[in-house]
This record gives C-alpha cells, sequence and structure tokens, in this order.
C-alpha cells in the first residue's frame, strides 16, 4: 500500500559524487511520515525515469530536494518528481489507514498534507 506521497516536488541539486540517496527537506520527510534511510520509489514527472533510493534528511525549511551518487543522472535541477514510500500491511491495520500525502509548491514549500482523498489537512506545526 502506498505509504506516503510527496507530490511534484522541484530537484534543486544533483550531486553524482556523493553516496546514492534523495536528500530531502526534513520538514517535508516529517509530514510525510518519511524516516531516513527509508526505501522510496521516484517518478520523474519531467523525464520520466523512475528508480528506487533512500532518503536522508536535509535541513529542515530549506526546500531541498537533491539527487546523490547514480540518481543524479536520472534527473536535472528544475525537474519535477514524485517521491512514494510503500508499507506491508496485515488487512487487520488497513481498517483505519491512510496514506500521508504531502503538496508542495514551486519552492518546495509545503501547501498541505492529505490523509484521506476526502479530507484535506492544511500544514501546520506538529503535523
Amino acid at each position: 500500500m502506498l505509504k506516503s506521497k510527496v507530490h511534484r516536488a522541484r530537484v534543486t541539486g544533483a550531486e553524482l559524487h556523493y553516496e546514492g540517496s534523495l536528500s530531502l527537506d526534513s520538514a517535508i520527510m516529517e509530514a510525510a511520515n518519511l524516516l531516513p534511510y527509508e526505501r522510496v520509489d521516484i517518478y520523474n514527472v519531467s523525464n520520466g525515469q523512475r528508480f528506487s533510493t533512500y532518503v536522508i534528511p536535509a535541513p529542515a525549511h530549506s526546500g531541498e530536494v537533491r539527487l546523490n551518487g547514480a540518481a543524479a543522472r536520472l534527473g536535472a535541477v528544475g525537474d519535477i518528481i514524485i517521491i512514494a514510500s510503500y508499507g506491508l500491511f496485515e488487512e487487520k491495520e488497513l481498517e483505519n489507514f491512510k496514506p500521508y500525502l504531502v503538496y508542495v509548491d514551486e519552492n518546495n514549500r509545503i501547501m498541505k498534507v492529505k490523509r484521506q482523498m476526502e479530507e484535506e489537512v492544511f500544514f501546520a506545526k506538529g503535523i
């Protein structure tokens, strides 16, 4: 099941000679319920590339979304990407399950967080 999604983040950097990962603003990680070193799938809207890596925290509220290592070859600064994390759940756990859906603006600032399709929760400190 989809656990977390960051929708239409903009790549701010690409560092080829760095251990592979995705550096992501830690405020976005928190809002999306993403843990350091959690596996994520990246869908590059700008060029169609799809790949997996893991996420590491960047400074909070920096807007950083940086492709590191081999991932740097799969996107460029300015590309729009979707970041998704999936989890395995028992059927019982899914009764009240709601993924974290984080929407950011063109500067990777959080605009809103949704926990289900019908209900919107606007971002506030502590979510």
